[in-house]
């Protein structure tokens, strides 16, 4: 299988430093985004395979704007969104299957957990 894309999107430089180590046992090339438009636009230049998203982020944009947008787009392959938060109520998990996400994940999260499911959503 060839080395995938990932961005990770996080405002929290520990917590995108917890992704990077949790995923460079994937050998995929990371990108990292600190902020909403940041992300957009590294999505629209780098066309990630998987991009793993923060819900709450300052900037204006949050992790379900993003999503939205990044539905809305039917130019650009889609890549796998999973959606990060410590937002953790239905009504949370809910909204973000809504705006798109492929997989709503709780922080603190499983490296395991996540590793797993970026190896089975490049299967599907």
């Amino acid at each position: 299988m060839a080395a995938k894309r990932i961005l990770l999107v996080d405002d929290q430089e520990d917590i995108r430093l917890l992704l990077r180590l949790a995923l460079a046992p994937l050998g995929a090339e990371l990108l990292l985004a600190t902020n909403g438009a940041e992300a957009l636009r590294m999505a629209q230049e780098r066309r990630p395979d998987v991009i793993i998203l923060d819900v709450m982020m300052p900037g204006g944009l949050d992790g379900y704007q993003v999503c939205r947008s990044l539905r809305a787009e039917t130019t650009t392959p889609r890549p796998f969104i999973v959606l990060l938060s410590a937002k953790g109520q239905q009504r949370d998990i809910e909204e973000g299957l809504r705006a798109g996400a492929d997989h709503y994940m709780l922080k603190p999260f499983s490296p395991l957990e996540l590793n797993d499911l970026i190896m089975r959503s490049q299967t599907a």
